[in-house]
């Protein structure tokens, strides 16, 4: 009933946001004499606040048209190059020549899928462009998969995992953002366990919690409070008929979303604010910022239940990977398999979702990892976002990450890539 609720609400908010629209675009347009006074300002920007705040967000799209490859700027182009159910595989393919992208780095970003789209590491990708072929990890919204398409558990994320290292034959370096952190190392250490030759040329850890025992945040004490029954009946709805997915029990984004905003309220309730403000003012550069940001910050997709709630239990109430408990189709995961990829842990100063410590803990579990393979940086001066956006990732994580991946791509060249033969193809040419 909570998801039908909602989607009743948006549909009674809808002539009123309409109304909202057009009052902001009347009370701002310059041949109204209205729009030069305080008194217009103030009623337009009211109008697009309000118009803004009830909006539906849609996936956002990545939108990055070129990049600067040598001083030059060059085209880049989405590809998708691999396809299931609830992800595809999207490669931003660069138009440079031949011998250069063959001789550039494979970088697999192993985006979230805790509520927001890929698209939420734009910035990420738009920084790793200049340096290297970057894939990402695009997550379907739940709710767009028909419930045909079968469930959707923590195992078959973590052999997601596994099927992509084999698709790129084990030469690609897998940089995992927050969530995914978990999953990763359980597929790398299952993979390792069974002597694959597909393991990655690195694997690189940003902010994921690991081990949530240490250093414990709010978001873990909340998992600590409830037990899983709760989260079971009070988290938890059915997918409206109206979408695709009509039927599948889902972890709502729209929850999700009220969980991120009630961390911080204060913050978004300034930041509201400040925009309001600055339209009157007419401050159109810090305007764009506040929306280019929300755009994204406000478009949320669903999980699908058995996924959300496996999370939640085994990696933030039961903590099963520090503990060497954690499974993989009945197998347990044993991390101090890891001896031959390559560990980096990044963490944030200031992070309030993995506290400080809890990424690095990958490395202890990684007992068997010769020192000449681990690395691990902490950036001062930033929360979670930080760690993998913004003016101090580029500055200064940014090259952390490419130094590691520098050291060990030349380790991991496969025999094809040596021949100048392509062995992953984009699937509009296959």
């Amino acid at each position: 009933m909570l998801y039908n609720w909602v989607e009743f609400n948006r549909a009674l908010a809808h002539p009123a946001r309409m109304a909202a629209k057009s009052g902001s675009f009347i009370f701002s347009y310059p041949m109204n004499p209205i729009s030069h006074t305080a008194a217009g300002r103030s009623v337009a920007a009211l109008c697009e606040v309000f118009e803004r705040a009830t909006r539906p967000y849609g996936k956002p799209q990545f939108d990055l048209e070129t990049t600067v490859v040598d001083g030059k700027t060059v085209e880049v182009q989405e590809h998708t190059v691999w396809r299931r159910p609830f992800c595809n595989i999207v490669h931003f393919s660069r138009d440079i020549p031949f011998k250069t992208k063959q001789a550039s780095p494979r970088i697999l970003l192993v985006a979230p899928m805790s509520g927001h789209y890929a698209t939420l590491l734009r910035g990420t990708v738009e920084a790793l462009l200049p340096h290297a072929e970057v894939y990402i990890t695009d997550w379907v919204d739940a709710r767009m998969v028909p419930v045909s398409s079968g469930m959707f558990h923590l195992d078959d994320y973590i052999e997601y995992l596994i099927e992509m290292m084999e698709l790129f034959d084990g030469d690609v370096h897998a940089v995992a953002v927050c969530q995914p952190s978990v999953a990763l190392m359980a597929a790398v250490s299952h993979m390792e366990e069974q002597g694959s030759r597909n393991v990655p040329n690195s694997m690189t850890l940003m902010g994921g919690p690991i081990d949530t025992r240490v250093n414990p945040t709010a978001v873990n004490d909340i998992a600590q409070e409830k037990d899983i029954d709760w989260f079971r009946k009070n988290v938890l709805s059915t997918v409206p008929w109206i979408y695709p997915g009509g039927g599948r029990r889902v972890y709502p984004g729209f929850l999700q979303l009220s969980s991120f905003m009630a961390m911080n309220f204060d913050t978004h309730a300034q930041s509201h604010r400040d925009h309001f403000f600055d339209l009157i003012k007419g401050d159109d550069e810090s305007a764009e910022k506040h929306q280019s940001f929300y755009d994204e910050y406000l478009a949320v997709m669903d999980l699908t239940a058995e996924f959300y709630l496996e999370t939640v239990e085994k990696v933030f109430i039961k903590k099963l990977l520090p503990q060497g408990k954690l499974t993989y189709r009945n197998h347990k995961i044993d991390p101090s398999q890891i001896r031959n990829v390559p560990l980096m842990t990044i963490e944030g100063e200031l992070d309030d979702i993995t506290g400080v410590g809890q990424c690095k803990a990958a490395h202890d579990l990684c007992s068997k990892l010769p020192a000449s393979k681990r690395a691990h940086y902490e950036q001062k001066g930033v929360g979670h976002y930080g760690i993998f956006n913004g003016s101090r990732f580029r500055k200064f994580v940014l090259p952390e990450i490419l130094k590691f991946v520098a050291k060990q791509e030349p380790s991991r060249r496969s025999v094809m890539r040596r021949m100048g033969l392509d062995v992953l193809e984009d699937e509009s040419s296959s």
